[in-house]
């Protein structure tokens, strides 16, 4: 799976690892190896940084080019 969507919204939004890990209350060491795809992201993470940029989960790992969320309609079925 390639993660550097999350990376480049992280920076585009000059935001550190230290401040994303503090938000998803987690450790700097543990978000650098989700963005460098060392470990596997829970779910629970992904949609929360999906909200947090706006974003779907399908957008941050490469699903799809639109980087618009999904209509608040089909977000929570």
């Amino acid at each position: 799976m390639n993660l550097q969507r999350i990376r480049d919204l992280r920076e585009d939004a000059d935001y550190t690892q230290e401040y994303i890990a503090h938000l998803l209350h987690t450790s700097q060491r543990t978000y650098s190896r989700y963005e460098n795809a060392e470990r596997a992201i829970p779910l629970s993470v992904l949609c929360f940084l999906a909200d947090f940029y706006e974003t779907s989960v399908d957008y941050l790992i490469g699903r799809t080019d639109v980087r618009a969320p999904y209509p608040a309609s089909k977000r929570h079925v």
